[in-house]
């Protein structure tokens, strides 16, 4: 690595994904209070609530999430217009 180009609390950190648990060790300057045990040492701890392990891209299983019923209100809006 270059010296000079990353600050100086430039550190381990552990981020855990919280939808599956799965844990890995990176390099970050985020800001965290909480700490975690991780292979034998004590390191920060950033939650992540989607990571590669769990995003349904990188898992191949995808899934239809409808948030407040945005499509239902997409179609009643505009589903049932026909173009004069």
């Amino acid at each position: 690595m270059k010296k000079g180009i990353h600050p100086e609390n430039y550190r381990p950190v552990v981020f855990k994904d919280m939808s599956n648990g799965d844990m890995f060790l990176s390099r970050s300057t985020a800001a965290t209070k909480e700490t975690i045990e991780f292979e034998g040492e004590t390191y920060p701890l950033i939650k992540l609530e989607i990571s590669s392990s769990s995003h349904p891209f990188y898992t191949g299983k995808s899934k239809l999430v409808d948030t407040a019923g945005r499509v239902d209100k997409f179609m009643s809006r505009y589903g049932n217009h026909q173009k004069k």
